[in-house]
């Protein structure tokens, strides 16, 4: 449809006043549009917009349920409806797939040829395993570069303190006070970040995106320890099973079975 009720462009101005993430209404947005009538539809409405989405891909229903799901959740807290028509809808079950970390050899191609902003969003991406948003509003004040921790503000506005190594330190310096991609500048929007970094990513001939470089940190920060809480806690993961595809990314393990059964 080409336009969408007053419920729902009044969630979507929720949305903008509680300074949610650019790409949540984004995706949001999208959905509501694609019903046009999502704020006052029927569950058999909105169970038979379900079935028409049958044919795509899994990963795709299953977010834009959530989406659904959200904002019926937002229109029965504030009363605006008394019920949730997805709730016959049972969700896809999409598994997890494996981390694709960027390689060690692209990642020096990337710090070797990325311009200064782009660079220090790579290295906090890769060196702390923050997502793009995050970095796009770290602030020096956030950062403590003697005790060598990031104050980072993750999803649902959830603070933590994530450690870093001088080397992070000397690719970020010098310290301009202000926004830490943007050197002191106007910071960079989330997506704005997200576009221009990967741009950039695909103009030195590397196949990856900034996610990558969250994969790397992550497959490598398990190999290194181990420890499925830390590692979540350090990512800001809100449950070990997200964690958990970093586990089985790991190859110790799989190394250690395969020079066994040739015994």
């Amino acid at each position: 449809m080409d336009g969408m009720d007053e419920l729902s462009e009044a969630h979507l101005q929720y949305l903008v006043d509680e300074r949610k993430p650019a790409n949540t209404i984004k995706g949001r947005r999208r959905v509501l549009m694609l019903i046009g009538t999502a704020g006052t539809a029927k569950r058999e409405e909105i169970e038979e917009w379900w079935r028409s989405r049958a044919d795509l891909a899994e990963s795709t229903r299953a977010n834009d349920l959530s989406h659904l799901r959200s904002f019926y959740r937002w229109a029965m807290r504030w009363e605006h409806r008394w019920d949730d028509p997805t709730v016959r809808i049972d969700a896809p079950n999409v598994p997890n797939g494996l981390p694709r970390p960027i390689s060690r050899v692209d990642l020096q191609t990337l710090l070797d040829g990325l311009d200064p902003d782009m660079r220090r969003a790579a290295c906090l991406g890769a060196y702390t395993g923050m997502r793009v948003s995050e970095a796009a509003s770290i602030d020096w004040a956030d950062v403590d570069h003697e005790l060598m921790r990031i104050r980072v503000k993750g999803k649902g506005n959830k603070s933590r303190l994530v450690a870093f190594s001088p080397v992070l330190l000397d690719e970020l310096l010098p310290i301009t006070g202000g926004n830490v991609v943007a050197a002191g500048g106007k910071p960079y929007s989330a997506s704005q970040l997200e576009r221009k970094v990967n741009r950039a990513i695909e103009r030195l001939g590397v196949a990856a995106t900034f996610h990558q470089l969250r994969h790397r940190y992550g497959t490598l920060a398990y190999q290194a320890t181990g420890d499925l809480i830390a590692v979540g806690r350090q990512m800001g993961h809100s449950s070990p099973v997200t964690t958990a595809i970093y586990a089985a990314a790991s190859d110790a393990v799989a190394d250690k079975i395969a020079q066994a059964v040739v015994r």
